[in-house]
């Protein structure tokens, strides 16, 4: 357990997802259970055994973009842009008062660019090198979501990425959090983006028979452990937080929304893109950040859970959490938002992040949705169709990518502390 001197708040989240642009858009959407998926129209998907997705639909890049440098920028920049705007918005951060090397920007993605790789990989094989654009590499490069915000907001502190494909997210909050920890930065603008609703996208994960192929009925095809769950659903989008020192926030009279307070990053050291069966990998991340966050099972009342709606990847996690919580488990009240969402991959860690802070300001449980038959291994309270209005003071969100990395963060309540205020 870490002795922690530099305490960890949140000051911001920024959403951007299938339920639509927006924070409040976004929760309104989950707390009401509403679907995110629908045919794919970002390209034709006749012919496809998946083809559907989770859209952004409402998204309007000139809203967030300069017109002119919309075409420099991928739509996982785009995203990352529009989540960071509303959430230093609502944290109320001047930049022009921070000492600019004290904040720093940790976004991650797990793929980049996917459509402008392909847009302008057509482009050189049928019109030749020189038509493919100038803008390609810095619209494409995974680094370039941080390097954008970077740039936008003046923060000259750490600028980083990571590619952990799903945990990209998560380990984006995660990492900045040990950042403000050692005292290396003050703030840090984190999380992570994504944009893989593309042909070759959706192609190469059906072709590994990832994807659910519920054509019929593709509203209600992310349906995380439900016994006739085929594959997830891809989704787009972004979640940013602003991250703070706790001192640093109270003193300029920021607004805080939730501390984070635990966190541990860990890999199954198993298969490239399935856990093991008891999932024991995921068991420890957990074990690692409740004891990062010096807490008992039973202190934690909501698990925003990674299930993506896999049949391996679902029974796994159920296992690993009955594990890790053991004799608290059964008054564990779980979800997983993805099967509104769809499976943002390394957005999907970042958004729901954010989603869990949401929960805890607002004292809700968001809900499981499209569960008919349940897979027995839930030995834990699965939150079903409703969002459930709980008093929750520790709320925990898990991640897992392939290459068997996993992390798991765990928020707090806040209640304003009387010697940290009158300090």
């Amino acid at each position: 357990m870490s002795v922690r001197q530099r305490r960890v708040v949140v000051t911001g989240v920024g959403l951007v997802s299938p339920l639509g642009t927006g924070r409040e858009k976004t929760w309104a959407g989950i707390q009401a259970g509403e679907p995110g998926i629908a045919p794919i129209t970002l390209f034709d998907a006749t012919g496809y055994v998946c083809n559907f997705a989770g859209e952004v639909k409402d998204f309007e890049p000139h809203l967030f973009v300069d017109r002119k440098d919309i075409k420099k920028m991928g739509r996982f920049i785009q995203f990352a842009l529009a989540a960071a705007a509303e959430a230093m918005t609502q944290s109320k951060l001047d930049m022009t008062h921070e000492e600019r090397d004290r904040v720093g920007v940790y976004v991650g993605s797990g793929i980049g660019g996917f459509e402008v790789i392909e847009r302008e990989h057509s482009k050189l094989t049928t019109s030749g090198p020189d038509r493919v654009s100038p803008f390609f590499i810095p619209a494409t490069i995974a680094n370039l979501a941080a390097g954008q915000i970077s740039i936008r907001y003046g923060a000259a502190g750490p600028n980083l990425t990571v590619a952990t494909a799903c945990t990209s997210g998560a380990h984006g909050i995660g990492e900045s959090f040990r950042i403000i920890e050692r005292g290396d930065a003050d703030i840090m603008i984190c999380g992570g983006a994504e944009a893989a609703v593309t042909p070759l996208s959706i192609a190469g994960f059906s072709a590994m028979r990832a994807l659910s192929t519920r054509v019929d009925d593709p509203a209600h095809a992310s349906r995380p452990w439900d016994m006739s769950r085929d594959g997830f659903v891809v989704g787009e989008g972004a979640g940013i937080l602003i991250l703070e020192e706790l001192q640093h926030a109270v003193q300029r009279g920021a607004v805080i929304l939730a501390e984070l307070v635990g966190y541990a990053a860990n890999s199954d050291a198993f298969h490239t893109n399935a856990p093991p069966e008891d999932g024991e990998g995921v068991r420890r991340v957990m074990q690692l950040a409740l004891r990062d966050a010096a807490l008992e099972p039973s202190q934690v009342q909501y698990l925003n859970a990674h299930a993506t709606s896999t049949p391996m990847g679902d029974r796994a996690e159920a296992r690993a959490i009955c594990a890790a919580f053991g004799d608290a488990a059964p008054a564990l009240l779980v979800s997983s938002t993805k099967s509104m969402t769809g499976h943002l991959l390394g957005g999907a860690g970042s958004l729901e992040a954010g989603i869990t802070v949401m929960a805890l300001r607002d004292q809700v449980a968001p809900p499981l949705t499209n569960v008919h038959d349940a897979e027995p291994d839930c030995g834990f309270q699965l939150v079903r169709d409703k969002a459930l209005p709980t008093a929750m003071e520790y709320a925990m969100t898990n991640s897992f990518g392939f290459g068997g990395t996993n992390a798991s963060l765990i928020f707090k309540r806040y209640v304003p502390d009387v010697h940290v205020h009158g300090s």
